[in-house]
């Protein structure tokens, strides 16, 4: 870290002469990658619901952990995130009900699960604001570096299963007659998420979280000619919405994750009238 502050130190830049916001500009600079990959492949999978039914299941798990008095609640967690996710993909494959059917199912549940956890005695649902909104000033070092293991761990995910999850989602039973393993790959997407919407929801915020899962994978498949380009595409957005993001949080005094979720949107409007145009 000393040597990423002493680099924005050279920086013609007054909002770097703060430590927290080259920690805040570094963790984004992780996160664009990491959410502009992960939408790629939530947006091919149609699992959009799915990742905010997550950030319900990871808010509630951070109830948990507080009421259970956990040093650390975002592990406990992440825990609890993963097996949300994993008794989803259980469910799902022995169900003859439609996904968002299921997905209804269990955003509503973990939704109650953590108001009746987090309110449990009486308790004050005040100090849980930070989930909900976020605060990406508030990243520390530690916090970051476990962003930075997630995106390479990402990567080599993505490396290895993108091309299988894009046959999946489209046909899943061509994927299967190739020796796809269909449920493993599914699995390991679905936790992937699980844990990235976890470490990030008290830097974003739960109520924009799907957001930034969607909107850079959304933009890109409105002007991308191909694969390369829509993975491309969809990470450039993310890092630029992301940094743009904290420049205006700095001048404005708004919330980064709000301000970042406003420019995905207006980068979706923008592709979405060259989309137009182009055709």
């Amino acid at each position: 870290m000393s040597l990423w502050h002493a680099f924005c130190d050279m920086l013609p830049f007054e909002m770097l002469h703060w430590d927290f916001m080259k920690n805040a500009l570094l963790a984004l600079l992780i996160m664009g990658p990491l959410f502009g990959i992960l939408s790629t492949m939530i947006v091919t999978g149609r699992m959009s619901f799915f990742s905010d039914a997550l950030g319900h299941s990871a808010f509630t798990g951070i109830a948990i952990g507080v009421i259970c008095g956990m040093s650390f609640p975002t592990l406990g967690a992440v825990a609890f995130s993963v097996a949300f996710a994993l008794l989803f993909s259980w469910v799902r494959s022995r169900s003859n009900q439609a996904a968002d059917t299921l997905i209804g199912v269990f955003s509503s549940s973990a939704v109650a699960l953590g108001i009746f956890a987090a309110t449990l005695g009486g308790g004050s649902f005040t100090k849980y604001n930070q989930y909900l909104i976020g605060d990406i000033l508030s990243v520390t070092p530690g916090q970051i570096g476990l962003l930075a293991l997630v995106l390479l761990a990402v990567l080599i995910f993505w490396v290895l299963y993108s091309n299988r999850l894009t046959l999946t989602a489209i046909h899943p039973q061509l994927a299967s007659s190739r020796g796809i393993p269909v449920g493993l790959s599914q699995t390991l997407f679905i936790t992937a998420i699980a844990v990235v919407v976890t470490l990030s929801i008290s830097s974003v915020g739960l109520l924009i979280l799907n957001s930034l899962l969607v909107l850079p994978a959304a933009a890109a498949r409105n002007i991308a000619r191909n694969l390369r380009q829509y993975h491309l595409f969809s990470v450039l957005f993310a890092t630029a919405a992301g940094l743009g993001g904290l420049v205006v949080s700095y001048w404005l005094g708004s919330s980064a994750g709000a301000a970042i979720s406003l420019i995905l949107a207006g980068i979706f409007a923008v592709t979405f009238c060259f989309r137009e145009r182009r055709r």
